[in-house]
């Protein structure tokens, strides 16, 4: 069951919550606990636009996922334990420290003109997977091998077909941003071309959790 929440109080803080409890009923002093929580943020940053809190319970861990959008900038926490409370609890406390640590570099990149230009992303769906027959005659066998000759299994061989396309933001930074857009939103990767050199560069978590980027040459 999801119960999707959103606080009449918002209105008063600038920026929307929305609750999403799945796999257990949200109740209201748990959503007080979540208001009052993020109620103390507001001192920490005066840009968020939003405040998504996703709550699941995947068998014995309680999930809490908190997503902030503000201008330019997402920040995205996470908290595990066996208690939804705890959960939330640690979540907030990460988000919090994030806002500590990078206060300065953040406040900094609102003031300065952000220049980007849109480019288009394609979803393509994966191959079809494998799928074992039964075992054939020789004859069967034989007409098969025939059939593949003549047609070389074209459909096999052809892309993937395209799911959707959609258009997305690529945004001119410096290192040192677009490491602390990682740093806050906890993504994978993210493409940026660079505000020193004007190159498209990669930049992605590594397994050590130290920071990769890639550069094109030429």
């Amino acid at each position: 069951m999801v119960d999707k929440e959103k606080f009449a109080e918002e209105d008063a803080m600038g920026y929307n919550i929305y609750i999403v409890a799945k796999n257990f009923e949200l109740t209201d002093p748990m959503r007080q606990h979540i208001w009052d929580k993020l109620s103390k943020i507001e001192k920490f940053h005066n840009h968020i636009m939003d405040v998504h809190v996703t709550l699941d319970i995947e068998r014995v861990e309680h999930v809490c996922v908190i997503t902030c959008h503000f201008n330019h900038i997402k920040v995205k926490v996470e908290g595990r334990s066996t208690d939804m409370y705890a959960s939330i609890d640690m979540a907030i406390q990460k988000l919090q420290r994030l806002f500590r640590r990078w206060k300065g570099k953040i406040q900094d990149y609102h003031k300065k003109a952000v220049n980007s230009v849109e480019m288009a992303v394609a979803v393509y769906g994966r191959p079809p997977p494998e799928v074992e027959d039964e075992p054939a005659s020789e004859e069967e066998e034989i007409a098969e091998f025939n059939e593949e000759i003549d047609e070389q299994n074209l459909e096999k061989w052809m892309p993937g077909k395209v799911l959707s396309s959609e258009s997305r933001i690529l945004k001119t930074l410096k290192t040192d941003e677009a490491i602390m857009k990682m740093e806050l939103s906890n993504d994978r990767f993210m493409l940026y071309r660079d505000e020193q050199d004007s190159k498209l560069k990669l930049i992605y978590r590594r397994d050590d959790q130290n920071y990769g980027i890639i550069q094109a040459e030429g």
